[in-house]
């Protein structure tokens, strides 16, 4: 009897050691059979209806992980907490973690940009997705676009030197927040309510003069508002997004970064862009390559 016991468990051990190793984060997810994905309705990222490029993008993860995939709603004031487990107070560059919170989700995607003070709580994907932050106004507006020079920080310059003496609206702690930028000429004018995709309707409606938008938002805008709204320049080089994941789950990252680089490899990737940005590989040309 004891031979047979011991034989048993040694087999145990020899197959738990010839499989490869799932690590912990990945083994929650599978046990649990659920890939949770963190997605504020923005733009064609998350459009609320079912759908979307990132949402495309995660429940073909969740099936190549053999999980059910399910969205869980939250905002942009929550989401890197619902992620991190950590109620946090942006400052700049830096953060302030003010205490914790429950985690809600395994996975961000909605149009999430790489900031420097987004990277002190959470980790980021290979980038999928350029962008930018322009400036956006009426058609109307006294403000001419700048000439692009080809030199990304001239004109950035040359945007901000338009700026000075301005009123431009964004949305606090986002990457849409004035105040990051360094625009100390211009005043930074806030409404309390507002949503990232409400940006563009506020210029055409005569809320502002100027907003901040991420660049693929700014082209769906320029095809919902035509001869409404006009890009005056980028107040940021070129940026990427990404999708955030737990500090916890490096290695739910590394499995997410090798079936990126597969849709990206096979041009899967491509075409979900080009499905949902029409006019993205106008100006980024190499834009899931």
């Amino acid at each position: 009897m004891f031979k047979i016991v011991l034989t048993a468990i040694m087999t145990l051990v020899m197959g738990w050691l010839a499989t490869p190793e799932i690590y912990a984060d990945l083994r929650e997810i599978k046990e649990s059979a659920v890939l949770r994905h963190l997605g504020v309705p923005y733009s064609n990222f998350v459009t609320g209806d079912g759908d979307g490029l990132d949402v495309e993008i995660l429940k073909m993860f969740s099936s190549e992980l053999g999980v059910r995939y399910e969205h869980v709603p939250t905002s942009w004031e929550t989401v890197i907490g619902d992620l991190s487990g950590k109620r946090i107070i942006p400052k700049g560059d830096e953060v302030e973690i003010v205490g914790e919170t429950q985690v809600k989700g395994d996975i961000v995607g909605n149009g999430l940009t790489v900031l420097p003070w987004r990277r002190k709580v959470i980790l980021f994907s290979d980038p999928y997705f350029p962008t930018a932050i322009w400036v956006l106004a009426r058609a109307d507006s006294v403000l001419n676009p700048i000439a692009p020079s080809g030199d990304h920080q001239k004109d950035v310059v040359l945007t901000k030197d338009l700026l000075v003496g301005r009123e431009i609206l964004g949305i606090r702690e986002t990457c849409l927040d004035p105040d990051l930028y360094n625009l100390q000429e211009c005043s930074s004018i806030y409404k309390e309510g507002l949503q990232l995709n409400d940006l563009p309707a506020a210029i055409v409606k005569g809320d502002c003069e100027l907003v901040l938008q991420d660049a693929p938002d700014a082209l769906l805008a320029l095809s919902k508002y035509p001869a409404k709204v006009k890009v005056i320049g980028a107040i940021t080089e070129q940026q990427f997004m990404a999708f955030g994941i737990s500090k916890d789950s490096p290695n739910l990252l590394e499995s997410f970064n090798n079936f990126l680089k597969k849709l990206r490899d096979n041009g899967t990737l491509r075409e979900l862009i080009i499905k949902y940005y029409p006019l993205t590989t106008n100006y980024f040309p190499n834009a899931g390559r």
